[in-house]
């Protein structure tokens, strides 16, 4: 027999010298105010309290196992422990501070994936720290999805979404090298890219027929050649290869004219080559309230659309806004698409 679906979600630490820690004590405190659904921090409580009497707003904190979170969430801040002491102070990263950001991702993932926790909200991570320790993955995205496969056997292309009320915009290549786009961009990727685009929009935001729009990737869509190939000889076959299975894409459209009101107005999520191309419009247009959502694993994950600010960590200048609204999404997201088949039969496979 399944087992209820869990009304709380996982939120990771992340780096512990960043503002991951001061924004998740912050909207706890705010959580009536707020509205928002239960949550617990994978972490160290002992660290936790450290913070919070730096930040000086004492906040009453109990260790629990994550099916116990909920019911204290009202009265105490939930921390599934960690089991590992974190010593980093504010904007100092150390020695502690990688396995401590990666333990958490892990820990909430496998929650998730165990049926005890409902969806993964992480907190931001400082790459640079993560890859002196070792850390082989590009980003947090490229980690999930690694997670993902080694616990359910089967491989996800993980897609990044940055989403807001204003614009969703997904990035079809992500980490590279500017000069390294062209070279690595081809219609197999945009293709897989906007029908995994095209399945969450229906299945996990309740959009019935989503509409793509497909940037291109030189000035003015390659100019019919003039501005270079890639256009004609990539982007549009890929567009045309959507249309074909009966998904509602167009393009290669200029980039500089995708982003205006009108514009935005004509599609649910745009298709952005490179980075840059994404991020820019969407962080001019919501850079306090924009949402990281990973489409294409077999769990809900979000984040908040910022890093560590390890500049104002500890001082409680730092905005939560980004966080608030990457738990609302994670919990909207949850409700109406819980999980995979490959996780729901996991988690029941361990009900008792």
């Amino acid at each position: 027999m399944a087992r209820p679906l869990p009304r709380v979600l996982a939120l990771t630490l992340g780096e512990p010298a960043g503002i991951g820690p001061d924004i998740a004590i912050d909207v706890w405190r705010r959580r009536a105010e707020l509205s928002l659904p239960p949550f617990y921090i994978v972490g160290d409580s002992a660290f936790l309290a450290r913070r919070a009497e730096r930040l000086g707003v004492p906040v009453p904190m109990r260790s629990v196992a994550p099916g116990e979170a909920a019911g204290v969430f009202a009265t105490a801040l939930p921390v599934v422990e960690l089991g590992l002491a974190i010593a980093a102070e504010p904007g100092r990263p150390d020695a502690s501070s990688a396995p401590a950001a990666i333990a958490a991702i892990r820990r909430a993932v496998a929650d998730v994936i165990a049926g005890e926790a409902a969806a993964v909200v992480t907190n931001p991570v400082a790459k640079n720290v993560l890859y002196r320790s070792g850390f082989a993955e590009p980003g947090h995205t490229e980690f999930l999805a690694r997670l993902a496969a080694e616990a359910t056997g089967v491989a996800a292309q993980p897609v990044m979404m940055l989403w807001s009320p204003e614009l969703a915009v997904v990035p079809v290549t992500i980490h590279l090298p500017l000069a390294e786009v062209p070279g690595r961009l081809d219609g197999e990727l945009i293709v897989s890219t906007g029908r995994i685009v095209d399945r969450d929009l229906r299945e996990r935001f309740g959009i019935a027929r989503p509409r793509l729009a497909v940037a291109g990737l030189n000035p003015h869509a390659g100019e019919d050649g003039a501005l270079g190939q890639e256009d004609i000889a990539i982007v549009k076959p890929a567009v045309d290869r959507l249309i074909a299975e009966g998904i509602a894409a167009r393009g290669p459209i200029p980039a500089d004219t995708m982003f205006h009101a009108e514009a935005r107005a004509s599609y649910d999520a745009a298709l952005a080559m490179y980075h840059d191309q994404a991020l820019i419009p969407i962080k001019t247009l919501a850079f306090d309230h924009a949402v990281n959502v990973t489409l294409g694993l077999p769990f809900v994950r979000t984040s908040p659309d910022h890093g560590t600010a390890f500049d104002i960590a500890g001082s409680g200048r730092a905005d939560p806004s980004s966080l608030i609204a990457a738990i609302r999404l994670a919990a909207r997201l949850a409700a109406s698409a819980p999980a995979s088949a490959a996780v729901r039969a996991m988690a029941g496979a361990k009900a008792p």
